[in-house]
């Protein structure tokens, strides 16, 4: 049977557990409230809750702990949480680069725009022309 479907049963025998646990209290308060009630009965019921409360706890103790190793990423025995949680953080850094060189970029067109428009008002000031420059204009062989 596989580890999720494992911890369901133990919480599912847990909440029986409660439930025993409950109708055992209700007895005792059912068997003292009679005229006539049994001491030994009522002492039953009340050991049958202590037992069954402890029970409880111990179950729930070993729930609240499982959940902690999960939650905080510790390794522990048939879970990929860390993993996940590892992969997710890469994904997150993997966005941000993403997103800086995008930025850089927009900075840098942003930039060589300036700087091209800042060479026009130069060029019509000294009263010469602008010849845009492109790889159609280069001749074969020359590299840049």
């Amino acid at each position: 049977m596989t580890a999720p479907m494992e911890r369901i049963q133990v919480l599912d025998s847990i909440e029986k557990d409660i439930i025993t646990c409950l109708h055992s209290a209700g007895q005792v308060f059912v068997e003292l409230s009679k005229e006539k009630s049994s001491l030994k009965q009522a002492e039953n019921h009340t050991q049958m809750f202590l037992k069954t409360l402890s029970a409880v706890e111990n179950k729930l103790t070993d729930q609240i702990n499982y959940l902690t190793q999960v939650s905080t990423g510790q390794p522990h025995e048939g879970s990929g949480y860390a993993s996940q949680k590892v992969l997710q953080m890469a994904w997150h850094r993997l966005e941000h680069a993403r997103s800086r060189v995008n930025e850089l970029d927009r900075i840098k067109i942003k930039h060589l725009q300036g700087r091209t428009a800042q060479r026009s008002i130069t060029a019509q000031a000294s009263g010469g022309q602008v010849q845009s420059v492109s790889s159609s204009n280069i001749p074969p062989g020359s590299a840049t």
